[in-house]
């Protein structure tokens, strides 16, 4: 159980999955969300958010971890880990927990003997003995002895299991749309339960942080090698991005993608996930999260009972502390794709509550949307362009500035290009009339009406906040954006919008490629057609009917709160969801 969305919709555009598929994570609050704050004896942090009303509770709870805090070697282990939190503990997931566990022992002595023959095969590899040491065909005998004794075990194992027991433990009491996503800083876990099954959640989440098994560690392993391929490798754009994302970043952990690299996720061990879970689950770098109805004294109470038990860590999670060297020159890529002819521009910015990210953010809404300058200037201006954007991204440890657009027919990505510079010279030369600038300020506002539209709304908002730094963003963001001046508009575009810190990608036509452009997206904003896009790339690796009808519910749920500029990109979604698990229903 997993989100299907993990990496950029477009090169370089670093948004999660529910952060681009939600118009809810907002910047803006002229009313301030009541949040209650507590620790608990171990040291984890919980946030509360008392809504009456509604009978249920969003909860959740984020693990302050993510991509970021990987090494070389294991990149792509925080996302495992989303998958694995949902094999379950001792006593769920399995009819015999006695029998797993000593079956998983027996797993990791063959795999120990496997990996010493691919340490072999990679040195065959070096010396230029063989062409590939990922190939089946360059493995050594006895390695191939030891993967038939390992798939013995794996059956062996099998016999034994019980299939997505944890989540029909939840839905058999009434919740629904459990999930979990990864993102470069963080790893959110997320569940609606009814109102009086709020000591079921705390009881399920203790137990899988206090005592979770890893069953299944290899196969799940496998599964995420397989996401990768899919989405990645077999989508017109997926690998440009990654080799765009390492051009960005140089020194980031950024620059390797959430999902990891091909090399390192099949070579993780279980070894390796044990330390990583040791360091980064503890109690003191989580916060859980509660929204909705119940007594805050008394959800404060059952939570202590529960998750208070979780022993507290040794030590505490490290920080990242690479920070990118300072670009010295533009950088570019040129690259022939299965793609309309399109630019991408990155900037190196400021990351999350950096005074800075305030004008940044002012500066890319008045660059968005169909009232920006860009569309404006170079779809119905000029005409060079059949969609344009710009984005600021203030992640935890760095930011971003990203704009691009997709040329028109007849026109090329460097004219696109010259256009975005054009409009942006602009904002550094001139500052931004009055009535534009509160135009951008209004819409900020209006945001704010949006985030106490539901439980879940709330949730993602404390969810990714937190997990960025902290999820008093959402109180204060607001009153700094409003402070926002036109000289500081153009002050942010000129200190970091410069030649020498930029990183462009021209994407060209492959030869022989028809791109056709679906009939469902007419009308999107610019910005929103290449998330339902990936979106759409993404469900197709997801067989699991229950996972899309939970996702469903999620949109359903935001539509009834939509604004006229989302709801026809929310309607679209909830329609190629349904029109997947329609596929799936009838066995395609």
């Amino acid at each position: 159980m997993n989100c299907p969305l993990i990496f950029p919709v477009r090169p370089a555009r670093w948004l999660t999955c529910l952060a681009v598929f939600s118009s809810f994570v907002l910047t803006s609050s002229a009313q301030e969300l009541p949040v209650k704050e507590h620790t608990l004896s171990n040291g984890m942090k919980i946030l509360l958010v008392k809504r009456e009303g509604d009978p249920t509770i969003a909860a959740g709870w984020v693990a302050h971890v993510g991509s970021a805090n990987e090494r070389p070697g294991i990149t792509g282990i925080a996302h495992l880990f989303e998958h694995m939190m949902f094999k379950g503990t001792p006593t769920i997931g399995t009819k015999d927990g006695k029998k797993d566990a000593e079956i998983m022992v027996e797993q990791e002595r063959v795999r120990d003997l496997m990996r010493a023959e691919e340490a072999k095969v990679r040195a065959a590899w070096r010396r230029g003995d063989i062409d590939d040491p990922a190939k089946y065909d360059n493995m050594t005998p006895r390695w191939r002895e030891l993967e038939a004794d390992f798939k013995k075990l794996i059956q062996a194992q099998r016999d034994v299991l019980v299939k997505n027991e944890f989540d029909r433990l939840y839905s058999g009491q009434g919740a629904s749309g459990m999930n979990a996503f990864t993102t470069e800083d963080l790893t959110g876990y997320f569940i609606v339960v009814p109102a009086n099954k709020l000591e079921l959640w705390c009881w399920m989440e203790s137990e899988r942080l206090l005592r979770p098994v890893f069953r299944e560690f290899y196969a799940e392993r496998d599964v995420v090698f397989e996401e990768r391929r899919m989405r990645v490798e077999s989508t017109p754009l997926g690998k440009f991005a990654e080799s765009f994302n390492s051009m960005v970043w140089e020194s980031h952990p950024y620059g390797w993608p959430v999902i990891g690299w091909p090399s390192d996720i099949p070579a993780i061990s279980k070894k390796d996930a044990d330390e990583f879970y040791a360091l980064y689950y503890q109690p003191q770098n989580l916060t859980a999260i509660l929204v909705g109805s119940f007594e805050t004294d008394a959800a404060i109470a059952m939570a202590e009972k529960y998750l208070g038990r979780i022993p507290r860590g040794a030590q505490p999670a490290p920080d990242v502390i690479t920070l990118e060297v300072k670009q010295l020159t533009e950088k570019r890529m040129y690259a022939e794709a299965e793609t309309n002819p399109q630019v991408d521009i990155v900037w190196h910015t400021v990351p999350f509550r950096h005074k800075d990210s305030y004008a940044l953010q002012v500066l890319s809404q008045l660059l968005s949307g169909r009232t920006g300058r860009l569309y404006k200037g170079l779809v119905v201006g000029s005409k060079v362009a059949t969609e344009a954007y710009g984005q600021q991204q203030s992640q935890k440890w760095a930011g971003i500035f990203n704009v691009g657009g997709e040329a028109a027919e007849g026109k090329t990505p460097e004219e696109v290009e010259t256009g975005l510079y054009a409009e942006l010279e602009k904002l550094k030369t001139e500052e931004v009339p009055d009535m534009e600038l509160q135009k951008v300020k209004n819409q900020f506002a209006a945001a704010e009406y949006r985030k106490l539209s539901g439980n879940m709304p709330i949730l993602y908002q404390l969810i990714f906040n937190e997990g960025r730094g902290s999820w008093l963003e959402i109180n204060e963001a607001g009153k700094k954006l409003q402070a926002v001046t036109a000289a500081d508009v153009k002050r942010v575009a000129s200190t970091y919008l410069t030649k020498e810190n930029r990183t462009v990608a021209i994407y060209t036509r492959k030869a022989g490629t028809k791109v056709d452009e679906d009939a469902d997206l007419t009308g999107l904003e610019p910005q929103q057609k290449p998330v339902v896009k990936q979106f759409m790339n993404a469900m197709a690796t997801v067989k699991d009917v229950a996972q899309l009808e939970a996702q469903k519910a999620q949109f359903e749920s935001r539509l009834k709160s939509a604004n006229d500029k989302t709801k026809p990109f929310v309607t679209i979604m909830l329609k190629k969801l349904q029109a997947r698990i329609d596929e799936l229903k009838a066995g395609k």
